[in-house]
């Protein structure tokens, strides 16, 4: 792996994105889904006790054990910690100086506390991986305030990481798709479901929809290649093996983002993503010339080996996925036939045969980064600055090794024998720490629903029994004339839950009693996570008397015969009531929230009067005022341009350096003596060296500085040229 100094800086900047998006999305929905009158009151999960604060963090490990010292409740300190961290990853996102270890530390110790509390809303398994990359990257941020490490040698240790945890989110969900035994994974169908019983598409998913079944079946081959076989180049030592790795793992997650709304997931994968890049690349997108170095007769045979093992690969992988995927190309009717080639007992010794050896692959990938880096320390001069970098690389090379062994407890869980066969004291580590989700298990879309249609609950509300209004919400389909919305990166997680309560009884989801409780008793806070536009909500002048729900299915509309696009986006049928019908002191909703335990045994506390909870009552109403896909991206756009214009003036700083580059030139072609050239060069460098030195400590907004020794040996290089340059101008005189 080459020098990371830009990937990285660009991963410290995208996870400052997505901690951003998380925080606002939340914090909006606060009230309706955590307040004190909200769905799941988060109060209930701090029951008062006679532990200490120290016993409590250890129970449950969260910040909001502290409100009641701030004369908060649990809804406004809930309120407190999201804005800040919506408020500290927004700054970070635009001031490269906040892009600190302690700042990210922070910021994960503020969505832990929040994940504590989140219940059914907030366990996703995109919330598990933000809390995984963002204790990562508490580990890659350098340490910038009061002082800057200009060298940090062990970068691409703590960086591997993120590559590795990169491979075992493909890697699992590539694979657990097969494991499950989903007929349409294994049938090659799961695309023609996937588009619209996806929990909200988007406008394109009707579109995406109605493509010809052959290149439906076409794209699953695609995506188990993306995710089960190209994960292995990762670890490639062949450059190239990883570019294209990453450009095939950007496309997938682009094509989700456009057919579908997965909040901040897909961008935080395509964060991850950012772990196969190097300077090299990234100079290349940003037309950064590179030096070129001559290379040699033994480096020239390496490079051709390695493209002939390039191609080899390459070839190797698609004649498996010609093999095992049986692809036939039909010339007629200009369509590619698929199927699955291999049975279920040969994929399961297909993962026996790969899991162990993966772990040993990450084995010598982390090994070879580890002994690069101790090189790298062991060539420092100065015996005081060798020892100093020798120290970091051992700390951070413990830790890395660390995370990457109780990482192999849920890499695992798809093998039986590997896992069984992990070292015990591994299994008891990642017990210990298993509260502060340092390292999770994923694979997404592990089956697919709605294949027989959709399933979509529909409540509807009554003041008489006999006249019914459907509530429609925001988001998820209901009215078959609206068009699917476009509402990434925000995730309105009620919206997700009624997808999810929707695959089975009204039982499974205990919450969605509560949610009717509410409704009927006409809470304003959960009137607006269905709806922000109270006047778009039937019952906003009056609570319902009578709530009931029914259950639908959905498909997509089809194209006319003529082919032009029908007036709805929708079709649905009947299937069965979901929720008989209740009311407020309802023997049967009664039941259900004791059953359940949702019923209040206290009153919750009075709101304080004091400035702090006056000032996030005020902040609140107005933030809330705003749908929320504007606002996260008005935020973000805000951000983008901070450092747009950071970046031209860094740009506008360096420019007189390339001016006073252009006049050497002048000067050497009228004739100056070699010396004069090489004095004054030294002199004006060293000025602008010092001038941009004393800058950069006043602002502290570049991350990483060059060394003094190597500042050093960049302006000898130059003179070297320099006076090389006037040697040669010196001979075409003599000639």
């Amino acid at each position: 792996m080459g020098e990371i100094r830009l990937p990285s800086h660009m991963f410290l900047w995208c996870l400052s994105a997505v901690y951003m998006f998380a925080f606002a999305s939340l914090y909006v929905q606060i009230p309706g889904l955590y307040g004190n009158e909200g769905v799941l009151p988060a109060r209930w999960q701090l029951r008062v006790s006679g532990k200490s604060v120290v016993e409590q963090l250890k129970d449950s490990p969260t910040l909001l054990w502290f409100g009641p010292r701030l004369g908060l409740d649990t809804q406004q300190c809930m309120e407190l910690l999201s804005l800040t961290g919506a408020l500290l990853s927004l700054m970070t996102l635009a001031l490269p100086v906040l892009r600190d270890c302690r700042v990210f530390l922070l910021l994960w110790i503020l969505y832990l506390s929040l994940y504590q509390v989140g219940q059914v809303f907030l366990y996703f398994q995109w919330d598990n991986l933000l809390l995984e990359t963002g204790f990562l990257a508490i580990l890659i941020a350098p340490m910038k305030m009061p002082w800057s490490s200009k060298v940090r040698l062990h970068d691409n240790v703590t960086f591997w990481l993120v590559r590795w945890l990169l491979f075992r989110l493909m890697f699992a969900s590539g694979v657990v798709k097969l494991t499950s035994r989903c007929p349409t994974w294994w049938g090659l169908t799961a695309v023609t479901y996937h588009y619209e019983t996806q929990c909200i598409p988007t406008p394109l998913a009707w579109f995406a929809h109605q493509l010809p079944v052959w290149f439906q079946k076409l794209s699953v081959v695609g995506t188990f290649v993306i995710e089960i076989a190209v994960p292995f180049m990762f670890f490639s030592p062949i450059r190239r093996h990883r570019l294209v790795a990453f450009y095939m793992q950007v496309l997938l997650q682009v094509f989700i983002i456009l057919s579908g709304n997965y909040n901040f997931f897909n961008i935080l994968t395509i964060t991850l993503c950012m772990s196969l890049l190097d300077d090299r690349h990234v100079n290349f997108w940003l037309r950064r010339s590179t030096p070129k170095t001559e290379s040699t007769l033994l480096q020239t045979l390496f490079s051709w080996l390695a493209v002939m093992l390039e191609i080899g690969s390459y070839a190797l992988l698609g004649y498996w996925s010609v093999k095992y995927f049986d692809l036939q190309v039909d010339w007629e009717n200009k369509s590619v036939s698929s199927k699955t080639a291999f049975t279920y007992f040969e994929f399961n010794g297909f993962l026996k045969t790969v899991t162990v050896p993966s772990i040993w692959i990450g084995v010598l990938s982390l090994t070879w980064e580890i002994v690069s880096a101790m090189f790298k320390c062991a060539c420092v001069r100065g015996v005081l600055w060798r020892l100093w970098n020798t120290i970091q690389w051992a700390v951070m090379t413990a830790a890395t090794v660390s995370m990457f062994a109780i990482s192999l407890v849920p890499h695992t869980y798809i093998e039986y024998d590997a896992h069984s066969n992990l070292w015990p004291g591994i299994r008891t580590a990642f017990e210990v720490t298993d509260r502060y989700q340092l390292v999770n298990s994923y694979g997404l879309f592990r089956r697919m629903t709605g294949v027989g249609g959709r399933p979509e609950v529909v409540i509807e509300g009554s003041m008489d029994r006999n006249t019914w209004t459907e509530i429609e919400f925001m988001y998820k389909p209901g009215n078959m004339s609206a068009a699917p919305p476009v509402v990434a990166p925000h995730q309105p997680r009620l919206d997700w839950q009624m997808w999810f309560a929707a695959l089975g009884p009204h039982t499974q989801s205990p919450w969605f009693s509560s949610l009717l409780h509410r409704l009927l008793q006409g809470k304003r806070d959960v009137i607006r996570l269905i709806q922000t536009d109270e006047s778009q909500y039937p019952f906003s002048k009056q609570p319902p008397a009578y709530l009931r729900a029914h259950r639908y299915k959905y498909w997509f509309s089809e194209p006319k015969e003529d082919g032009s696009y029908p007036q709805r986006w929708w079709r649905r049928v009947y299937v069965e009531e979901f929720y008989p019908m209740v009311h407020l002191g309802d023997s049967y909703l009664e039941q259900m929230l004791v059953q359940h335990g949702l019923k209040d045994k206290a009153p919750p506390r009075r709101s304080s009067t004091a400035w702090l909870p006056q000032l996030l009552r005020l902040v609140g109403q107005h933030a809330r005022e705003i749908p929320t896909p504007l606002l996260l991206w008005t935020l973000f756009s805000s951000a983008a341009t901070v450092c747009l214009l950071n970046s031209l003036r860094s740009r506008a700083h360096h420019h007189p350096r390339e001016s006073l580059q252009n006049k050497h030139a002048d000067k050497q072609t009228a004739g100056w003596t070699r010396s004069d050239v090489a004095e004054e060069d030294v002199k004006r460098l060293e000025e602008e060296d010092v001038k941009d030195d004393a800058e950069e400590d006043g602002k502290e907004q570049e991350e990483d500085a060059t060394s003094e020794e190597e500042q050093e040996g960049e302006i000898e290089e130059e003179v070297n040229t320099e006076e090389t340059d006037v040697d040669r101008l010196r001979k075409r005189k003599q000639f």
